[in-house]
């Protein structure tokens, strides 16, 4: 089969690959129909390097048609559509009957002290073989995929893998009371859906910030309340509390990551570390590691007093410098975690119908054949072209 593949450090490759195979009796094998590009895989693309082998597919947000069943399952059959969550989850353990399927006590990697496996994602996070191929084995055939109905296009539920319980996670931990505000730092395809999740669910008032025009029109097509960074450099802070009634917003939404702009220092220390022979740069990401942390500092800085600060932005940094002072005697909250994919099932899709209030049909702005994967990695890294969301067909 086909599938994309890491080779280094911005090289990502179409292979030809062995077709993955039912290994356990609950197995399942999904013929890929969709599967996205998502910003977490720019991590990969440019800073995880050390954890990655060459090969290794990439992807978890697939979605598709089951092609083959192991013999013990029974809640899906060959011909049925699914959708493929990220965390590799059981579904019957301790933490996924607390609705922590991303801290799955079966499959969590126990070498490296993390939660559950992702697909596509990494040695910290099982080396599990990605999505953006042509067909993927799925483990725990009877709890993990997410039935859909037939009928209507993969951009109706091709979202349920991450983006959409991403979001979902973001604003329910962010805690908006009625009526209340909400800050999303990040435009990007989780950010955007946060912003449209937290206007569905109740807040007055949705400001979103981000520096790439394209995507602050985006938001503000959809009610957003928009700040550009690039114009309020380091006026941004104030220029949010003024339209906050002066407090700030009740809640800040991260959904930025590792990755910020505006952090030089922490920026060079990661590009260094990709210089290395990979032993040493996983041991000083592991140990002394660093992050580009502007967009959490911001968002310590705007949330108001006693307001909650909800991080889905991806961070790794293991010796992270936090203002403490700053963040206890503002009474902060601070939620943040892999999304629970499989907890948020329920309420999600009954939000998928015609009526589409989420706008999940037209939330694509790119759709391109697996082929061209690596072109949309470089463009959606350089966000070329007005790209927000790229979804790739096998």
């Amino acid at each position: 089969m086909k599938a994309l593949t890491w080779h280094g450090k911005r090289d990502v490759r179409v292979d030809t690959v062995p077709d993955p195979a039912i290994k356990d009796p609950t197995d399942i094998v999904v013929k890929v129909t969709t599967t996205g590009l998502c910003g977490s895989d720019l991590h990969l693309y440019e800073v995880l390097g050390p954890f990655i082998d060459p090969g290794d597919i990439l992807g978890h947000e697939p979605m598709g048609i089951v092609e083959e069943v192991g013999p013990e399952v029974t809640a899906v059959r060959a011909g049925d559509r699914v959708v493929v969550p990220f965390n590799v989850s059981c579904g019957t353990c301790f933490m996924c009957a607390q609705g922590l399927h991303s801290q799955c006590e079966t499959t969590q990697v126990h070498e490296h002290g993390t939660g559950a496996s992702l697909f596509g994602y990494t040695k910290l996070y099982g080396q599990v073989p990605g999505g953006q191929a042509e067909y993927l084995r799925v483990p725990f055939g009877n709890t993990l995929p997410i039935p859909v109905p037939p009928g209507p296009p993969d951009d109706r539920f091709v979202y349920l893998s991450d983006v959409l319980p991403t979001a979902w996670q973001a604003v329910g931990y962010a805690d908006v009371p009625p009526g209340g505000t909400v800050a999303v730092l990040g435009l990007g395809p989780v950010g955007d859906m946060a912003a449209r999740i937290a206007a569905h669910r109740g807040a007055a008032k949705v400001i979103g910030i981000d520096l790439v025009p394209e995507r602050l029109q985006r938001a503000e097509a959809r009610g957003v309340h928009t700040f550009d960074l690039q114009e309020y450099g380091d006026k941004i802070s104030d220029a949010v509390r003024e339209a906050t009634d002066g407090r700030g917003p009740d809640a800040v939404i991260d959904a930025v990551g590792m990755e910020a702009h505006g952090a030089p220092l922490a920026k060079g220390m990661q590009q260094m570390t990709t210089l290395l022979p990979n032993a040493v740069a996983s041991w000083m990401m592991q140990r002394v590691g660093v992050d580009r942390l502007s967009a959490l500092y911001l968002a310590i800085d705007l949330v108001r007093r006693g307001g909650t600060i909800s991080l889905s932005g991806v961070y790794g940094g293991m010796t992270d410098p936090l203002p403490l002072l700053t963040m206890f005697d503002k009474q902060i909250q601070l939620r943040m975690g892999q999304a629970n994919v499989r907890r948020w099932t329920d309420d999600l899709l009954p939000l998928l119908t015609d009526a589409d209030p989420l706008g999940v049909d037209g939330f694509a702005t790119h759709r391109v054949p697996l082929s061209s994967a690596p072109e949309a990695y470089e463009m959606f890294q350089q966000k070329r072209d007005g790209v927000v969301k790229v979804l790739f067909t096998p």
